[in-house]
């Protein structure tokens, strides 16, 4: 499968460079590229891209409204949205999540970054750049223990360790190397997990973790 993309930002360079990164993948191909909010929405209702990277400030409407229309619409053929930005700023990552986006990098990310985050969107994962999603669930300790029961089936030995790889910010290949088991049984413990706690992917995993204690 070619995961088809579509790189909204209002710098000619920005594109380029994403571009270069991003079909040197053999499973990724730019399908469109968006220098403003509505031709970003305009392109994608055209091209159907499977991602949508978006920045944050650019004409508009922002990519915070790009996001909400496209990954909060709701609709089953809807794009996954990745927002890279240059701003690490809480309330525009709030924002983003809150409006649907499947993760939130910084431009100096790096490639392998930048193409795991869409290949995570694509698993209906998200990713949030390591450096901002500490700061982020940190934020959860004040709400510690409020509104983040204990699931009815009890979590597995292996399942709390890999909540506590999630929790530090690893991804699943770091966590496996942690555990000494393979990438695709992390994947499997981490599904088991999702499905016990009723929760959608790694950051709401990481935010229980914190809310309950389980991390600090």
């Amino acid at each position: 499968m070619t995961i088809r993309i579509l790189v909204a930002d209002d710098q000619h360079l920005v594109r380029a460079g994403f571009r270069m990164v991003l079909s040197a993948e053999s499973d990724m191909e730019v399908v469109a590229e968006a220098a403003d909010g509505a031709s970003a929405l305009s392109l994608a209702r055209e091209t159907r891209p499977d991602v949508c990277l978006v920045d944050i400030r650019m004409p508009p409407p922002d990519g915070l409204e790009v996001t909400r229309r496209l990954a909060g619409s709701g609709h089953p053929g809807a794009p996954k949205v990745v927002v890279v930005t240059t701003f690490d700023l809480d309330e525009y990552v709030y924002t983003a999540l809150s409006n649907g986006a499947s993760g939130f990098l910084l431009k100096d990310a790096g490639p392998a970054l930048l193409t795991e985050a869409v290949r995570a969107a694509v698993r209906g994962d998200a990713m949030v750049a390591p450096q901002i999603t500490l700061r982020l669930l940190q934020h959860f300790t004040k709400a510690r223990r409020r509104g983040a029961s204990e699931p009815t089936d009890p979590l597995t030995d292996r399942e709390e360790e890999v909540i506590q790889g999630i929790a530090r910010g690893l991804t699943n290949p770091e966590i496996a190397a942690e555990l000494y088991i393979a990438p695709s049984t992390v994947k499997t413990h981490l599904g088991s997990v999702q499905a016990k706690l009723g929760l959608r992917n790694r950051v709401e995993v990481a935010a229980w973790a914190f809310r309950t204690g389980r991390a600090e």
